[in-house]
């Protein structure tokens, strides 16, 4: 599939999305959807740092908290459209994502991991003690009563996060397969070796940490408008950091279609829960799942396919 035949197949899945915002009533399906649309974004921005450059980040829930809370930080200052507020926490997210690759980058393995993770909890505690975004008790923010060509800002919320996800994917697709993906799969191959032929790998790895961090940043802008209300527990939730790492590894890690794959699968799976049982399943649901593709497929869904019906290795 050609880049133009793919953009125009994207375009097409959010014009689809637009649809079914007139012919759907039921508005949970709405909030289902937009949360597995949420975790495509986010398994997708993780996946192009921890797929296909092989540094794994623990800190997703943290760059998810930061776009939110950016959004928070604007409202209280001046009153903007969300479609104004999401790239204000892109680019701030991706410039957090710039500083934490010039401090953490030369680090490898798990003690990059642990960097990460680091950044999550000192970000929840600037959170919490900045008191113009409520500080550890939280803010609230009120959605729009109405909102252009839609009948509820749910809706609107949900075509918002289809957007968002058509441009994270189209953006992992393009990357994959562009000279920048063939640069930082040979980081992930053996770094040493890549830098050893001149492959630029620090410059790769800091526009991968940037572009991660401000994906994961569009992620995180509307969250407040879907939940209202927002508190540092809530924003910096181990859940959002766990799937971000694990739908990417169920779906298969080194494909732009793996991470889609997995947040749909584990992303359905945890709201058939939520409404069947209880969300508290959420987190069993995805150590099962792991377990599971861990022994039957190890490279993830994709990788699985590939080994047994494909003969050309390119997704």
């Amino acid at each position: 599939m050609s880049h133009r035949t793919f953009f125009f197949v994207v375009l097409g899945l959010v014009l689809v999305s637009l649809g079914l915002t007139k012919a759907i009533e039921n508005e949970y399906y709405f909030f289902a959807g937009y949360v597995i649309l949420q975790y495509i974004v986010l398994a997708t921005a993780w996946n192009i740092l921890g797929g296909f450059t092989g540094y794994v980040n623990f800190g997703s829930a943290g760059f998810f908290a930061a776009g939110a809370y950016t959004t928070v930080a604007v409202v209280k200052w001046v009153d903007l459209p969300l479609l104004a507020l999401i790239p204000l926490s892109g680019i701030v997210c991706g410039l957090i994502g710039l500083a934490t690759g010039y401090l953490t980058l030369r680090l490898r393995g798990v003690y990059f991991a642990i960097a990460t993770l680091a950044l999550a909890i000192v970000l929840e505690t600037i959170i919490a003690n900045w008191e113009h975004v409520g500080g550890a008790a939280g803010a609230f923010v009120i959605r729009p009563k109405e909102v252009m060509f839609f009948d509820s800002y749910v809706e609107f919320l949900f075509w918002t996060m289809s957007l968002l996800a058509a441009i994270a994917v189209f953006a992992a697709r393009y990357i994959q397969h562009s000279r920048f993906g063939r640069g930082l799969a040979a980081i992930r191959d053996d770094e040493g070796v890549a830098e050893s032929m001149g492959v630029p790998t620090l410059k790769l790895k800091l526009m991968s940490t940037t572009i991660s961090g401000a994906l994961m940043g569009l992620a995180g802008a509307p969250f407040v408008y879907y939940v209202t209300y927002i508190d540092p527990p809530s924003a910096f939730n181990l859940e959002y950091a766990v799937n971000a790492v694990a739908m990417p590894m169920i779906g298969g890690p080194t494909s732009w279609l793996g991470p889609v794959i997995g947040a749909v699968l584990l992303g359905g799976a945890q709201q058939i829960a939520t409404v069947t049982i209880s969300s508290e399943l959420n987190l069993l649901i995805v150590g099962i799942m792991l377990v599971v593709f861990v022994i039957v497929a190890p490279d993830g869904i994709v990788g699985l396919v590939r080994r047994l019906f494909s003969k050309d290795p390119r997704a």
